[in-house]
């Protein structure tokens, strides 16, 4: 583990060797000043000119027109919960392909020069000009968005002589997704690109009818009983609120948050700390006590002075010891814009993924969802866990929704995590944590096991230390010694690195990783693991230490099949395909251990009885199974 502990002037060292490693391959395609700026946002934003937003100089665009207007469809009462706000340019003098619309919350971030960083950057070595804004927008769109914008369709004469129009001028309009963020929002105009932007005008506030509304709503399990679940929400309220669920029963929340002193930072400013910070309101937590499992029952939260909740029907997961489980599980989700907005970051498969995800919660047919890391990848963006919690409310509501930590919510350096890389953005897991509390021993330690029907689940933490003389090491020891398999024969093993892949890329396999923790797999007979990080498919035959042990038969309808009662070793299964951009797999390798390689966009489709595991890759977008197979016993 020592060997990923190192300074913090050797971490500086280690990013600017990657991005010099990385230049080949990004500087033919990027402006200069947006690759040049790539060490300070490498792996906690995305690769675009919007990602450097804040890396921009900023001043009022010279000669603007003296018509310009900019005015939104919003209701005199306020912004809703969700709605689509057209946001209308007049008086344009000259449209531009460089003009663009910026989402800023609250209204009052300062989008001036931000000379006061400049402190920042310059310990850093980096004496560019100074940062755009003190504060990053939540989203921003092109106004060539609208197709009749550049061509002057919408035209409209300012200034007649002698009945003849002498000053006539342009407009457009934008439509941008808004949900309630509890922060009042403003949009701005720019010109000059994202790459050399300037201020034209500003709308007024925008503000929320009720910026305290308990919202997106996610249940979890706190045990393997089945007969209690923990409902996690926000709101702009600290007072405490209520769920009220089943016949008559009620519960008041827990009310916890966080403030940007425990956000982290380095040489390098984090944006956690910095410029990507956004008040994330208060966060409720309450457990249902007294309810049956594997039944239907509904709940609402909230309280009469702040407003309540939809009335929302939701499912228990199948006591342990039980016979049946259905469940999904995925990673690296993330999130997207529904419109055509640009965000630091987005997960382009994320929205057809939730949508199959939802239409199978309608079906009846999912008592529990696993999501084993890089849950958001709001990554020091604050405000984009509120559009991420919005984005899978309508089936994080429905069913139990547990997570597991990954690098994108937990490494940062000087933190404790394996890897000090600033992949979390500066939140060192303490966003994720408070919006995603698991059955764990306690803060930081963000490791648990978990039985459903005939399966225990064993998740772990690849971003904590998993030495073998660790504390999670010793846990994980304990934790699958004790397993009953006559009560629950399948033992599924749950992480977010892998230790098998056939994609090219930085640390996709730790082999320090694999040598320390895949020993105890075995010794422990899992039959399934689970790994995310890597976004592919990929399932490989009964392995360990990179040998097949055990090859799948086929089944009478083609279907592999392992039997695991003559156990040799598990299958391994990485299912990273949940939204983040695909990886491909590296050409002309062709690993002995790997049996099934996909690329598509989707999620594992699990149905666990006490003699049989069926797991399928159903792609999102077609809902065809791509891969299936059997494990037996």
């Amino acid at each position: 583990m020592g060997s990923y502990r190192v300074s913090n002037y050797s971490f500086v060292l280690f990013i600017l060797f990657l991005g010099s490693f990385a230049s080949s391959s990004f500087s033919s395609s990027l402006h200069p000043l947006v690759f040049n700026s790539k060490v300070e946002h490498l792996n906690h934003t995305a690769i675009s000119e919007f990602r450097v937003l804040n890396r921009r100089f900023l001043d009022d665009c010279p000669n603007p027109s003296p018509y310009l207007q900019i005015s939104t469809n919003s209701s005199a009462s306020g912004l809703g919960d969700e709605e689509y706000v057209s946001v209308n340019i007049s008086g344009v003098l000259r449209p531009s392909k460089d003009d663009w619309v910026a989402m800023i919350s609250p209204s009052h971030s300062d989008i001036s020069s931000c000379l006061a960083n400049g402190i920042l950057y310059a310990q850093t070595g980096d004496f560019e000009k100074l940062p755009l804004l003190c504060h990053y927008p939540v989203k921003a769109a092109y106004m060539s968005n609208d197709h009749d914008y550049l061509s002057c369709k919408k035209k409209e004469c300012q200034k007649y002589q002698n009945g003849r129009c002498m000053v006539s001028t342009c407009g457009g309009a934008l439509s941008f997704h808004v949900i309630n963020i509890r922060t009042d929002i403003e949009f701005v105009l720019f010109s000059g690109g994202f790459e050399e932007p300037c201020i034209l005008k500003k709308s007024n506030p925008l503000k929320f009818t009720n910026p305290n509304k308990p919202l997106y709503g996610h249940l979890s399990s706190i045990d393997s009983t089945g007969t209690s679940m923990r409902l996690t929400w926000v709101s702009g309220h600290k007072e405490p609120q209520q769920v009220q669920y089943g016949n008559r029963k009620k519960q008041t929340s827990g009310v916890t948050t966080f403030s940007q002193d425990d956000m982290k930072s380095s040489a390098l400013p984090s944006p956690a700390k910095d410029f990507g910070w956004h008040d994330p309101g208060f966060i409720h937590t309450v457990v249902m006590r007294g309810l049956k499992p594997s039944s239907s029952f509904s709940y609402r939260y909230g309280s009469d002075s702040v407003g309540w909740s939809d009335q929302i029907q939701f499912r228990t997961p199948p006591a342990g010891g039980s016979d049946e489980l259905k469940f999904l599980a995925f990673g690296d989700m993330g999130k997207a814009p529904r419109d055509y907005s640009a965000m630091h970051y987005i997960q382009p498969g994320s929205l057809s993924v939730i949508q199959a995800v939802a239409d199978e919660i309608n079906s009846g047919n999912v008592d529990s969802i696993f999501h084993i890391g890089d849950i958001s990848y709001a990554t020091g963006f604050l405000v984009e866990w509120d559009l991420f919690l919005q984005q899978i409310s309508p089936v994080a509501s429905r069913v139990s929704y547990m997570t597991a930590i990954g690098n994108h919510e937990r490494d940062y350096i000087d933190t404790g995590s394996v890897y000090i890389l600033p992949d979390s953005g500066g939140e060192s897991g303490v966003p994720y944590e408070n919006y995603f509390p698991m059955p764990t021993s306690a803060k930081d330690k963000p490791w648990y096991s978990i039985e459903q029907a005939s399966v225990h689940i064993t998740v772990i933490s690849t971003e904590h230390d998993w030495s073998t003389n660790s504390e999670q090491y010793q846990w994980m020891r304990k934790d699958m010694a004790s397993v009953d398999r006559s009560k629950t024969p399948w033992l599924i093993f749950m992480g977010h690195r892998p230790m098998y892949s056939s994609s090219p890329g930085f640390l996709n396999v730790d082999k320090i990783f694999v040598n320390e923790v895949e020993p105890l797999l075995l010794e422990s007979k899992v039959d399934l693991v689970l790994f995310g990080h890597v976004h592919n498919y990929e399932r490989t035959c009964a392995v360990y230490k990179s040998e097949c042990k055990g090859l799948p038969q086929k089944n009478e309808n083609g279907i592999d099949t392992y039997d695991h009662s003559n156990y040799s070793a598990p299958v391994h299964t990485v299912i990273g395909m949940a939204g983040f951009t695909l990886d491909g797999f590296s050409s002309g390798v062709n690993n002995p251990w790997s049996l099934s390689k996909i690329s598509e966009f989707g999620y594992l489709r699990g149905h666990a009885t006490k003699k049989e595991m069926k797991l399928e890759l159903v792609n999102a977008d077609t809902r065809k199974v791509e891969d299936g197979f059997r494990i037996t016993k």
